[in-house]
């Protein structure tokens, strides 16, 4: 394949005289392969106009784009990716036009995304894409290379357990009053409420994984892992407070800054409910950085109060954890958590055996003082001094 030119022309081996004739497989593949050279290289608009120029054939160029987004979609998945972490990069990464190319393709690639295949197989699908999203030829593949350009530098990820070897996770019941005990949590106005009604949802949790962990066989595959994706801003903060959690539930945490997620490891059960618990304390989180006023206006602000928020929180589920097993008069439970712990450390240490500790500095002392004020306020065992049985 020819480079671009200096003149603006998009030039490929073997399709200069493709024009509005028909054309090969190999046409089609060296196509597929310009349209990501060009996205690796940043040069949507000029490749864009050229391709959907009268020069090449409508029809090619759409095949071609489909086997391009295909192709590289096929990498990902050869390379621990999974559907729902493609769509959640383009949340992040691509307009709401790049968003749905991405979920369509997804859709007709792997089939679990929620999406539909609503275009018919029988005609070039980006052709019917752009009719479908009222938009021209060159904006349909300016997405295209959008997406490409997006996708193309995405990194080999640890694989994650397949969804057929985990176990079952938590129940309805016992999910619906933890998310009760949540909702609540973050539609009150009083951190101290909310608080309260945290360390009780994170009795609850302990509880509930302790009876499962004794009535549980050991599985064939100990141990299971997900992702976590954060929404920006202030990724590190937000990623302590997911590793806070985690931990006081006996899982184990990887944050990749640049990516934007947390890479969970623990038992299935106990993954939920961190899953659980970690999206209602981010929300918890910011609502009670928003109270403080006139100060969580600064950048430095914020990121010193949710990171000490995420500190003290961490050690008040642990001590909320902590209480639950002493209560659980069982003598069997303690050989079986040291099992399972074991059983984590070992599947993190085979997921990710090169790992570093990040270091944060702290700019803002009036921020760090108000966020382990926010998470220290609750009495939180004063009003509920038990968790309720199942």
């Amino acid at each position: 394949m020819k480079p671009l030119t200096g003149k603006g022309e998009l030039v490929a081996e073997s399709a200069e005289s493709a024009g509005s004739t028909g054309s090969t497989g190999s046409t089609v593949e060296t196509f597929a392969v310009l349209l990501c050279d060009a996205a690796r290289r940043r040069l949507g608009e000029l490749a864009a106009r050229e391709l959907a120029g009268p020069r090449y054939d409508a029809g090619l160029i759409d095949r071609a784009a489909e086997l391009a987004l295909r192709e590289v979609l096929a990498r990902l998945w050869r390379t621990g990716w999974q559907p729902r972490d493609v769509h959640q990069i383009a949340l992040r990464r691509l307009d709401r036009r790049g968003v749905a190319l991405t979920l369509d393709v997804v859709a007709g690639c792997a089939g679990s995304v929620s999406a539909e295949v609503w275009w018919s197989r029988d005609r070039p699908w980006l052709g019917q894409w752009s009719q479908r999203h009222g938009v021209e030829r060159v904006t349909a593949l300016l997405v295209v290379l959008a997406v490409l350009e997006a996708l193309l530098p995405l990194p080999r990820l640890p694989d994650m357990p397949a969804p057929e070897e985990r176990v079952a996770g938590v129940d309805e019941k016992m999910l619906a009053r933890i998310r009760a005990l949540l909702a609540k949590a973050e539609s009150t106005s009083f951190p101290e409420e909310a608080e309260a009604l945290s360390a009780k949802a994170q009795q609850l949790m302990s509880r509930y994984s302790f009876e499962r962990a004794l009535v549980e066989e050991p599985a064939a595959r100990a141990g299971s892992a997900r992702r976590f994706w954060l929404e920006q801003p202030y990724l590190g903060p937000k990623s302590s407070l997911v590793t806070a959690v985690a931990t006081a539930n006996r899982c184990r945490a990887a944050f990749y800054a640049k990516l934007g997620f947390v890479a969970l490891v623990g038992h299935e059960v106990d993954l939920d409910l961190v899953e659980l618990l970690s999206t209602s304390l981010l929300v918890q989180a910011n609502e009670a950085m928003l109270a403080t006023g006139r100060g969580a206006r600064t950048r430095s602000f914020r990121h010193a109060f949710l990171l000490a928020y995420a500190t003290r929180i961490g050690e008040r589920l642990t001590a909320a954890d902590q209480r639950a097993g002493a209560q659980f008069a069982d003598p069997r439970l303690l050989p079986v958590l040291t099992r399972r712990g074991q059983e984590v450390d070992t599947l993190f240490a085979e997921l990710f055996p090169h790992t570093t500790r990040r270091t944060t500095t702290i700019s803002n002392a009036e921020g760090w003082t108000a966020g382990r004020a926010a998470a220290d306020r609750a009495r939180l065992t004063a009003e509920h001094p038990e968790v309720e049985s199942r």
